[in-house]
């Protein structure tokens, strides 16, 4: 018997939608290996996936799972036996050991020692067994495991899926596993399915090799990546052809990889008088309805497109006819709710006829909220105005009437029927209404950031007015106690906050959590709620968001300027970085040694003094005291890393401090003097952080 064969496992389903394969596509061989491993069987599947069909082939998988030996620890001899005397015989725990070892009393059992006590051990080695034989509940373990979201249930069966499961083909080298699932037996006969525009029929499979050779002659392309790169390699023949640019969308192009077997590109069109739309509108229309590439010609958007079917003919006309009728309809709807939202131009009062949460009042109580925010956080960014040369009366009213419209395009046809357009179609009736650029420009940019790699606003009024959505969106929740738990976060809170941090970073603003927010809050009129739960809210993003070791931004949170906590977002992004980064350059568990002694050496009922200069009698403490001077008058105009450079950089008059000079001295006034002086170098590099907190 071959020690490894070849394995194949195909589960072949209904067409599965790709968004969520796509979703649990990471995760699916690993919960294979996971499986496996529960039988001590190391596997490395490569992982196929079509429309239809979720594919693991290993080339050399264990024909038989490996030996292993199970060991059995028994009782103390003391206890094992009578009076611990072997001669006496067994007492009933040992005599119990024996018998969940089915063995006979008159066995000789070896021993050994466990936690300094010699106990009763036995040991047998298990045989591994055929894998074949363990197929079976593998793959039905593993199809359990994933998860794509919603099941399906189909007829009677009670074992759900994502789609309903037609055939599962298992081949072990030659020899085909029987599967019972779903309520049906598969594996009789070793079958797959190919093309429909083939057959609808089984074909039965005789061998590993012959299931891939039946594919690629029946227009399946089984290989992901093969597919990806016929798709693109397609698309810039089309594109010579035509004399255009497509644009590839990665998210639209895996989608299109995950829900065709054997695709075909082509190029069609549409009436240019469509062009007069919002190109937003037309590439919506065509990416989330049609999953149709969008083209260009000399950077401009074309009325063009580029479609990939499913299909294995030859003549792709009639596909690309019926589509053109399709997208043809679809855009004259866009035009007829584009013309009547012009028609009608904004109306936000109505925006009091809208909800916006239970005990939250309408979206224009929310419009409200934001305006009275965005003016708040305009005195507070004030410097940030000079370098727009603006003045602030009129960065007010831009933000006045920003916040005024914002939501209104919420009321159109157009975001009615494409809701993921809200803020694109306001900026663009903005435009045709003659409002102020940077009021359509804010309108335009109010949700951003959207994501993790999203863009971020373009302009600091548009950051000012996206922030006192964020904000009001956190504070409004919170106030009615709405606060993310656990994985729950249906208000996108989260998210939010991460999206106020990174502006605030971006545009270099001062926004302090423990003097900005509560300010804010009171401007915005909110139900009296612990600040300290929103405080805490954006901190635990800070450490997610950062991604450096998480004791150096404790430490950076824990600093204190003057004995007061400060909490202001900038310093605290760039502090931490600025710290990491000189760490990643340094001798760090030295340098952290040393400076936390300098902490912990400290009583906390030391209350600072002046130093006394005069006090200072040995070189060692003369030095520091030297050092410590030259840089308290260089901190001022550095630059965070200057600082921390400065800092560290007392580490040789520090250790020659330690060595030589006796803090503790019996003249109390030379003692204070000194715990001044320490006390003073702490209190400088709590101005970046506590090194206290840092853990490396």
């Amino acid at each position: 018997m071959k020690s490894h064969l070849p394995l194949l496992i195909e589960i072949l389903t209904e067409e599965l939608p790709a968004l969520p394969l796509l979703k649990e596509l990471p995760h699916i061989v690993e919960k294979w290996q996971t499986i496996a491993k529960k039988h001590n069987i190391t596997s490395s599947p490569t992982l196929y996936y079509t429309p239809r069909r979720l594919v693991l082939y290993e080339e050399s998988f264990a024909a038989k799972s490996p030996d292993s030996l199970i060991e059995s620890y028994g009782p103390p001899l003391s206890i094992a036996y009578i009076d611990g005397d072997k001669i006496k015989g067994l007492s009933k725990a040992g005599e119990s050991f024996y018998k969940k070892n089915n063995l006979p009393l008159d066995y000789e059992l070896e021993t050994k020692i466990k936690d300094n006590k010699e106990v009763l051990y036995y040991a047998i080695t298990q045989s591994g067994v055929a894998t074949s034989s363990l197929l079976e509940s593998m793959v039905v373990e593993w199809l359990d495991s994933l998860h794509f979201g919603k099941s399906m249930f189909w007829g009677d069966v009670e074992q759900g899926f994502i789609r309903p499961v037609r055939n599962i083909l298992i081949l072990l080298g030659e020899q085909s596993i029987c599967v019972n699932a779903f309520d049906r037996h598969f594996g009789k006969v070793a079958q797959t399915f190919v093309h429909r525009d083939v057959s609808f029929e089984p074909l039965a499979i005789a061998s590993i090799e012959q299931y891939f050779d039946t594919l690629e002659k029946n227009f399946v392309i089984l290989s992901q990546d093969k597919r990806k790169e016929l798709i693109l390699s397609q698309i810039a023949e089309l594109e010579s052809a035509h004399k255009i640019q497509v644009e590839i969308d990665i998210d639209l192009l895996n989608e299109i990889v995950a829900i065709t077997e054997y695709p075909q590109a082509a190029y069609g069109s549409f009436d240019s008088s469509f062009l007069a739309l919002p190109s937003e509108v037309i590439i919506t229309s065509m990416k989330e309805n049609q999953r149709y590439f969008a083209t260009y010609k000399d950077s401009v958007l074309h009325n063009g497109f580029v479609l990939v079917s499913n299909s294995t003919a030859k003549d792709l006309s009639p596909i690309v006819q019926g589509n053109q009728k399709v997208l043809k309809a679809r855009l004259a709807d866009a035009m007829f709710f584009y013309e009547n939202d012009l028609k009608k131009g904004f109306t936000p009062e109505l925006l009091e006829q809208i909800v916006f949460v239970e005990n939250l009042g309408s979206l224009l109580d929310k419009s409200k909220r934001e305006s009275a925010l965005a003016n708040a956080l305009l005195e507070s960014f004030a410097p940030a105005l000079d370098s727009i040369d603006m003045p602030k009366d009129e960065a007010r009213q831009i933000l006045t009437q920003a916040t005024k419209y914002a939501k209104a395009d919420l009321l159109t046809e157009m975001v009615y029927e494409f809701t993921e357009l809200q803020g694109v179609m306001g900026y663009y009736y903005a435009k045709n209404f003659c409002f102020h650029p940077l009021v359509a420009l804010a309108i335009k940019e109010q949700y951003l950031p959207t994501g993790e790699d999203s863009a971020l606003p373009s302009h600091i009024l548009s950051a000012i007015l996206a922030l006192s959505i964020k904000l009001d969106n956190i504070f409004a929740l919170f106030s009615i106690d709405k606060i993310p738990s656990g994985s729950k976060d249906p208000f996108a809170l989260r998210r939010a906050a991460n999206g106020v941090i990174k502006i605030i970073n971006h545009y270099d603003l001062d926004f302090d959590l423990l003097y900005d927010m509560p300010r804010l809050y009171q401007a915005g009129g909110y139900k009296p709620s612990d600040m300290q739960r929103i405080e805490q809210f954006f901190v635990e993003r800070l450490e997610g968001m950062l991604k450096i070791n998480p004791s150096i931004i404790r430490s950076v949170l824990n600093a204190r300027i003057n004995g007061k906590r400060v909490l202001n977002l900038k310093s605290i992004i760039r502090n931490a970085k600025a710290l990491n980064a000189f760490f990643e350059k340094s001798d760090k568990q030295a340098l952290v040694s040393l400076f936390k002694r300098v902490a912990n050496i400290l009583s906390d009922e030391i209350k600072p003094t002046h130093i006394d200069e005069s006090l200072l009698k040995l070189p060692e403490e003369i030095a520091l005291f030297q050092a410590l001077k030259s840089l308290k008058s260089q901190a001022l105009a550095a630059d965070v890393d200057s600082q921390i450079r400065a800092l560290f950089s007392l580490k040789e008059p520090l250790e020659a401090f330690f060595n030589s000079v006796l803090v503790n001295d019996e003249n109390n006034a030379i003692k204070t003097n000194r715990q001044m002086l320490v006390f003073s170098v702490h209190s400088e590099f709590l101005r970046i952080g506590d090194m206290r907190e840092i853990t490396l």
